[in-house]
């Protein structure tokens, strides 16, 4: 009788941890917020300061005010960025702790 040798299938890299329902689902929260061009080029511009105000979105994207705000508020409500008011202006930043989790969703790592 012939022996084969059984190959254990391998669905995931081997440092990639499974995610659990709750966190796959905030995951593809923030992807789909993260699906529109736009919004991508708000994080990209985000990632690289401090803070930005929506002014200075405004004056970059050559966007109204009120189309960045409708972007910027999906990317809030996707817990991406957050907001602090000064005045009449609104400044906004990325949290670095909420785009972590998609980096490591996409296998890169910390």
């Amino acid at each position: 009788m012939k022996t084969l040798q059984v190959i254990p299938a391998i669905c995931c890299g081997p440092d990639t941890p499974v995610l659990d329902s709750e966190d796959a689902e905030r995951l593809a929260t923030q992807f789909r917020a993260l699906a529109d061009p736009t919004r991508v080029g708000i994080v990209n511009r985000l990632a690289a300061a401090a803070e930005v105000c929506v002014c200075d979105l405004t004056a970059a994207f050559d966007l109204s005010q009120p189309t960045i705000s409708h972007h910027l508020r999906i990317l809030r409500e996707a817990g991406l960025v957050e907001v602090t008011k000064r005045g009449t202006w609104s400044y906004y930043r990325l949290l670095p702790e909420a785009v972590e989790p998609l980096r490591l969703a996409l296998g890169a790592s910390s």
